[in-house]
C-alpha cells in the first residue's frame, strides 16, 4: 500500500511482505546496525576470529507463538554481510505449537555474531505482537466482530507492526492521518470551541465528508449514546465507540441496527483478553486495541550453533 491508496474499510489486507514493509525495514536495519556496531565493528568477534571462519546456526522458538519477521532477518545480513546465506523452514504468519527450527544461516562466522541481536529483536518483537494478536483473534472465533490495530506504535515501526498484526489473523486500521478521517474527541472539543453555531458530531462528520475525496472514509469517535445518535445522522462510514461498557454497546448496536444499519460500529478502550469476548458478543462490527502493538510481549527465540549438514 502506497502513501496515497485509501485502504477499503470493510476488507481484509493480505499478510504480505511487500515493498513498503521493506523500505520500512531497510531504514530501521540501517538505524539498528549503527547503533550496534558503532565505527569499530564488533569487537569482541574480530578479536576472537579470523574473517575465514565459516559458521552454521539455526534460529529457534522456544516458546509456542505465531512467527513474524523472517523476511527481515534476511534483510539484516544482506545489509550486513551479502556472504551470509538465509533459508526459512517456515512462512511468516505460521503458528507454531511446539519448539523448533525456523532459519538456518550460514557464513562468515563473525558476521553471524556480529547480525545475532538485530536479527532476534526484529523476529522477536514483531513474532511478539502476532502471537498477541492471534490470541485475540482466537478470543472472538464465532463472533462478527474483527481485531484492529491502532496508530499506537513505535516511530518508524508502524509498517512492519501493522504487518505482524496482519500475521496474527488481525486487520489494519489507518497507516496514518493521511489515509483515512478519524474525528475524534479532541476534534469536537476544538470545533464547540471554534466552529460556531453548530458543533454537532453529524456537523463535523458533514464537514469532514465535503473537504475529502469521496473514496476516503470518514470515521468518528464518540463516547455516549447520544453522541452516537447525533453521529448517525450524518450517515458516516463508521463509529467509534470509546470506552462503553457492554452493556451501552449492545445499546449502540440496537440504535444504530434502528437508525443507520449501514454503519460500522467499532469498540476500543481497555479491552483485554479477558474482556474481548463480552465486547465481540454485542455485534460490534471491529474490536480496535492499542495493546496489540505496544504491550506485546518479545517472543523467545535464539540463535543455537548447528553442525554442517552430512556431505
Amino acid at each position: 500500500m502506497t502513501d496515497s491508496a485509501v485502504p477499503p474499510l470493510d476488507s481484509d489486507a493480505a499478510a504480505s511482505y511487500g515493498h513498503d514493509e521493506s523500505t520500512a525495514a531497510a531504514a530501521l536495519i540501517a538505524l539498528a546496525l549503527a547503533e550496534d556496531l558503532g565505527r569499530q565493528g564488533d569487537r569482541t568477534g574480530e578479536a576472537l576470529f579470523s574473517s575465514e571462519i565459516s559458521g552454521r546456526v539455526e534460529i529457534r522458538n522456544r516458546v509456542p507463538g505465531v512467527v513474524c519477521g523472517l523476511p527481515v532477518v534476511e534483510q539484516v545480513f544482506e545489509a550486513l554481510d551479502p556472504g551470509v546465506r538465509v533459508v526459512g523452514r517456515i512462512e511468516d504468519g505460521q503458528s507454531i505449537e511446539t519448539t523448533g527450527v525456523l532459519a538456518t544461516l550460514e557464513g562468515p562466522l563473525r558476521s553471524l555474531l556480529a547480525g545475532e541481536r538485530t536479527a532476534l529483536n526484529f523476529l522477536g518483537h514483531l513474532s511478539g505482537i502476532a502471537t498477541q494478536t492471534a490470541a485475540f483473534v482466537s478470543a472472538v472465533a464465532g463472533t462478527k466482530a474483527r481485531i484492529l490495530d491502532t496508530r499506537k506504535t513505535l516511530p518508524g515501526w508502524r509498517r512492519l507492526a501493522k504487518y505482524a498484526v496482519r500475521c496474527g489473523g488481525g486487520s489494519n486500521h489507518r497507516i496514518g492521518l493521511f489515509d483515512g478521517v478519524l474525528i475524534k474527541d479532541n476534534h469536537l472539543a476544538g470545533r464547540r470551541r471554534n466552529a460556531g453555531p453548530d458543533a454537532s458530531v453529524a456537523a463535523a462528520v458533514s464537514t469532514a465528508r465535503t473537504a475529502v475525496p469521496q473514496d476516503v472514509p470518514v470515521q468518528v469517535e464518540v463516547d455516549t449514546l447520544d453522541q452516537l445518535a447525533d453521529a448517525l445522522r450524518a450517515s458516516p462510514d463508521l463509529v467509534l465507540l470509546d470506552n462503553m461498557t457492554a452493556e451501552e454497546l449492545v445499546g449502540a448496536v440496537a440504535v444504530r441496527d434502528r437508525d443507520a444499519p449501514a454503519v460500522l460500529l467499532e469498540a476500543s478502550g481497555g479491552i483485554t483478553l479477558a474482556t474481548v469476548a463480552a465486547v465481540a458478543a454485542s455485534g460490534v462490527d471491529r474490536i480496535s486495541l492499542g495493546a496489540l502493538t505496544h504491550s506485546a510481549t518479545n517472543w523467545d527465540v535464539g540463535f543455537d550453533w548447528s553442525d554442517p549438514p552430512p556431505a
